[in-house]
């Protein structure tokens, strides 16, 4: 069966810049997971940056695991995941003890995403420079083992090019057996997709673009027949904007307040902007390539729940009757 999250405003995308007060800010992020959670949504999510986008501003943008923390505090039933952390900003040993502490904190409901990194105006400004995408992957390629073994061993050790653990006590390592569920993201066929079949109870990729899920779900098929894996024991997600159209409603009027100067050309690349029945079939569309988890993003929800609302009553109904 389909299950669904979606994104909880952060200011990674300038999305409560209409609010003033750092401490509302943070609320109105409150008021949205809280939203979600009572919606039926099976999770929340959030970035890992630290600048916004599209560019670098002098505005609000939450750090994730803070945030996961709070947040997870802050509701009650429905699971927060990161899409997804950035191996370079910390040691996955320390990422796997927050991440252990976290799942404790919140019975149990912590998805643990990790990605190789890419924003590097972020990593240069914070000072971690900004390695060759060669060195990123194998040294994300070294943090999944560490995470793994830090969550499942007494002491956990490994000896890495680039990270290098020698008896690790993590207590307690978490709620969930066998161990908390670690999601990568990203599309790349040669390392990221054999790591979701080796180490992964999650994935991210594809964008919503039913050619790019195809092929990638194809490389994550050889590669799981590879290592022996199940590829039904890993849950595939994409992840999209979303705007949801009222009946007969002009798309190009419909989101001219959240474009502003933007082209709706422009704007409508890689969203998926329609109708419930036009949202409904490119989801169902999803499904048929291999996804069994799509999470949204709704435009101005830190100021306006309904698109959330309708989303919760009109499309994901539909998936949940199959």
């Amino acid at each position: 069966m389909m299950q669904f999250g979606t994104f909880v405003p952060q200011g990674w995308r300038m999305d409560l810049v209409e609010i003033d007060d750092p401490v509302e800010q943070y609320e109105a992020m409150t008021r949205v997971a809280r939203a979600a959670e009572v919606a039926g949504y099976d999770s929340i999510w959030l970035y890992d940056h630290f600048h916004t986008v599209p560019t670098p501003e002098i505005e609000t943008c939450f750090e994730a695991w803070t945030c996961t923390a709070a947040l997870a505090r802050d509701t009650t039933r429905v699971r927060i995941g990161q899409m997804v952390t950035c191996n370079g900003y910390r040691n996955p040993a320390l990422l796997a003890k927050i991440a252990s502490t976290v799942d404790v904190l919140s019975h149990g409901r912590l998805l643990c995403g990790l990605g190789a990194g890419w924003y590097e105006h972020e990593w240069r400004a914070y000072g971690y420079g900004f390695p060759e995408l060669g060195d990123r992957m194998r040294a994300f390629r070294e943090a999944c083992e560490v995470i793994v073994r830090m969550w499942m061993e007494e002491k956990a050790s490994f000896q890495g090019r680039y990270y290098t653990i020698d008896g690790a006590i993590n207590e307690p390592k978490g709620v969930q057996q066998p161990h908390i569920p670690l999601w990568l993201g990203g599309g790349g066929e040669q390392v990221t997709l054999r790591l979701v079949a080796q180490w992964a109870a999650g994935s991210n990729f594809g964008g919503g673009n039913p050619d790019v899920v195809r092929q990638k779900m194809a490389v994550l098929r050889q590669h799981c027949d590879n290592l022996g894996r199940d590829i039904n024991t890993i849950t595939r997600s994409t992840s999209m904007d979303v705007f949801l159209l009222e009946p007969g409603e002009d798309a190009e009027q419909a989101t001219a307040t959240v474009r502003g100067n933007t082209p709706y050309e422009d704007y409508a690349r890689g969203k998926l902007i329609g109708t419930v029945e036009q949202v409904v079939d490119h989801i169902r569309l999803m499904e048929s390539e291999g996804i069994n988890y799509f999470i949204t993003y709704f435009p101005r929800v830190a100021y306006d729940h309904r698109m959330l609302h309708r989303f919760a009553q009109e499309v994901i109904p539909q998936f949940q009757a199959a």
